[in-house]
């Protein structure tokens, strides 16, 4: 099925890297209060259980898409989780096509359809975007892993007829 699109990328929500670590961070925690506390009554081993309650979360979210992007007939379709509305930008009314850095930020919070000062962003982790701008002058910063596949892509679509 996925043999059909001209591009495809899956964004999961689990797979930042700066996440991560702050979640194994506090599981280590976790187990080392667990380990070191001298005295065993019961509230110390609620330790163990949100130790490992974090690390079973933090598993569950690396397999959690947040968002889809699909490239196909001079579109661009991304669809989030759920409930998500799904956006479809048409190719046609898209003007300029530029790869940037997504933030200068060294955190960034996942996002999906923000609205703010004028673009549109999708990210979830990484550093790369390519930005589409519209007719009106709109921006739609779409996060991506592979930022030089999807250019490419996004410019022979614009080129074809």
């Amino acid at each position: 099925m996925d043999g059909r699109y001209t591009f495809i990328e899956k964004q999961y929500i689990g797979r930042d890297y700066i996440r991560i670590s702050i979640r194994l961070i506090m599981a280590a925690f976790c187990f080392a209060v667990y380990v070191y506390e001298r005295d065993r009554d019961n509230t110390v081993d609620l330790f163990l259980v949100v130790g490992f309650g974090i690390i079973g979360v933090s598993i569950i979210l690396l397999f959690m898409v947040q968002y889809k992007t699909v490239i196909e007939n001079k579109k661009v379709r991304i669809d989030g989780l759920w409930t998500a509305k799904k956006v479809e930008i048409d190719l046609n009314k898209i003007v300029n096509i530029r790869k940037a850095t997504y933030s200068r930020f060294f955190f960034n919070n996942p996002v999906y359809n923000l609205h703010k000062n004028g673009t549109v962003r999708f990210f979830s982790s990484g550093k790369d975007a390519i930005v589409l701008t519209d007719r009106d002058g709109l921006e739609y910063y779409i996060g991506t892993q592979r930022p030089n596949e999807m250019y490419l892509v996004l410019q022979n679509e614009m080129r074809s007829e």
